[in-house]
């Protein structure tokens, strides 16, 4: 059996312990003693971000914003799906201590030293509100997004439903990935303004039982074209 190596750890201002980890090759982000971003969210994370940009591939200048670094496979497929050299993909990463991570272990992953990533600092409410209708995406994946003051995920916070609608253009896409029902998600998203369709993920293609994965694609209103 091949030995856990943790390659970095680091204590937050809780107390709590954050680690990047790797095993057999493949990478993972602990946080206490639960698993964050790595090989049984990778594949739903890529989905995500490719799903989710993929509507706005027309748009002369996308503008995505992604909540949590994680590993980078959100990111990785919101670049698949959006190649324009005028996008932005503003990452929202709430503990620098990760992107710190990606320029010293990955440096050849999803680059940070693209011209059309932005790192912001605040990943609630509050960091949203200066994108008044100017996002053409939000994407947050439920097991590796951060939480709110209330130990809950953002993606059930009303406050923070509200202001990823307000920051959504008419016609942009709120997608919310996660490994397990949430419960009245979809209530949630109607009461904040969206249409919603839920689809499903196959999380482990090469496995013999699927793993199924969930991914809400929630719509602010109509679009104008």
């Amino acid at each position: 059996m091949k030995p856990r190596i943790t390659l970095a750890e680091t204590t937050l201002p809780d107390g709590t312990v954050l680690g990047l980890h790797e095993h057999d090759g493949r990478h993972y982000i602990q946080h206490g003693t639960v698993q964050l971003a790595g090989p049984a969210t990778r594949v739903s994370e890529r989905e995500l971000g490719r799903i989710a940009s993929a509507p706005f591939k027309p748009a002369r200048q996308p503008k995505v914003w992604i909540v949590g670094l994680g590993l980078g496979e959100v990111l990785a497929g919101a670049m698949e799906s959006l190649p324009q050299k005028r996008g932005t993909f503003h990452i929202a990463e709430g503990w620098p201590v990760i992107v710190q991570w990606h320029r010293e272990f990955f440096p050849d992953g999803p680059s940070l030293k693209d011209s059309r990533v932005e790192i912001h600092t605040d990943p609630g409410p509050a960091g949203l509100h200066g994108f008044n209708g100017d996002l053409h995406a939000v994407l947050i994946h439920a097991d590796t997004s951060p939480l709110n003051n209330r130990q809950r995920g953002l993606h059930e916070d009303p406050r923070w439903l509200a202001a990823a609608h307000g920051a959504l253009q008419a016609g942009g896409l709120l997608g919310i990935a996660s490994s397990r029902p949430v419960p009245d998600i979809e209530r949630k998203l109607s009461r904040a303004g969206f249409e919603t369709v839920r689809h499903e993920i196959d999380a482990s293609p090469n496995a013999r039982r699927p793993r199924r994965h969930f991914l809400w694609l929630a719509r602010k209103g109509k679009s104008d074209d």
